[in-house]
């Protein structure tokens, strides 16, 4: 039987002759594992093109509860990602986004509220015409709130001046323990989770501080998700802001 849904691309991995397994978000039953056959044929209602990272689909599948991969029958882009993919900081983004995401979001229960986020993530990135290098900041620090592990907003206040990323809250001392931001770092912190893809052009940081706040992020998505591995697309991605 097939069923309807809105999926979007985490990773793309070639299988056997010409076949491929998509690992897609979908908006009906969480991430989802496809197989993909004969994309390359001319006319194929499921082109090889469609599968670049952070696309938005359309899709007919089939899905069944008794198979762990699934297939996809026919698929359409829910908008062009023309800018994406053809500007190179924009394709790098969602080349390094997705790598995250891929590791990150293993749920494949359906969340309308994460779908939400990531579909209006993608629409912003197509769209977007400054603040282009905060981007992945603002969409690292949303994605929190999503997978259940934003920080404690509230914990801070005037006698609070270290951020505890262990135990996610803010603190008058620092922690006894290694993870935990200092007082300049938590500054910058605090201005951070005021961005937004709205306002996030209006913030500016140096090459080395961006390069700083990166780090210390995925650090803090490694202390809380123990299978968080190194994301091979940083380093390049960090070159496309000197």
């Amino acid at each position: 039987m097939l069923e309807k849904t809105r999926g979007i691309v985490l990773r793309a991995i070639p299988y056997e002759d010409n076949r491929f397994i998509v690992h897609i978000y979908t908006e009906r039953f969480g991430r989802v594992s496809y197989m993909v056959f004969g994309s390359g044929k001319k006319g194929s209602k499921v082109p090889r093109s469609l599968f670049m990272p952070l696309s938005a689909l359309d899709m007919d599948v089939e899905h069944s509860h008794r198979c762990d991969i699934q297939r996809i029958k026919e698929a359409h882009l829910c908008f062009p990602l023309a800018e994406t993919a053809s500007n190179p900081v924009k394709n790098m983004l969602a080349l390094f986004l997705s790598e995250v995401l891929f590791r990150v979001v293993r749920d494949t229960q359906p969340d309308d509220r994460l779908f939400r986020f990531l579909y209006d993530s993608v629409v912003a990135l197509e769209n977007l015409e400054s603040g282009i290098a905060n981007f992945h900041l603002v969409f690292l620090l949303h994605l929190l709130y999503y997978i259940g592990i934003y920080p404690n907003v509230e914990s801070h206040s005037a006698g609070t001046s270290c951020f505890d990323m262990q135990n996610s809250v803010f603190v008058s001392e620092q922690p006894v323990h290694a993870h935990y931001l200092d007082a300049r770092e938590s500054a910058v912190m605090l201005r951070l989770l005021k961005m937004t893809y709205e306002n996030m052009s209006l913030y500016s940081f140096s090459r080395k501080d961006r390069i700083r706040i990166i780090e210390r992020m995925l650090e803090y998505y490694r202390l809380h998700l123990p299978d968080f591995p190194e994301i091979r697309s940083l380093a390049v991605m960090q070159t496309l802001f000197d």
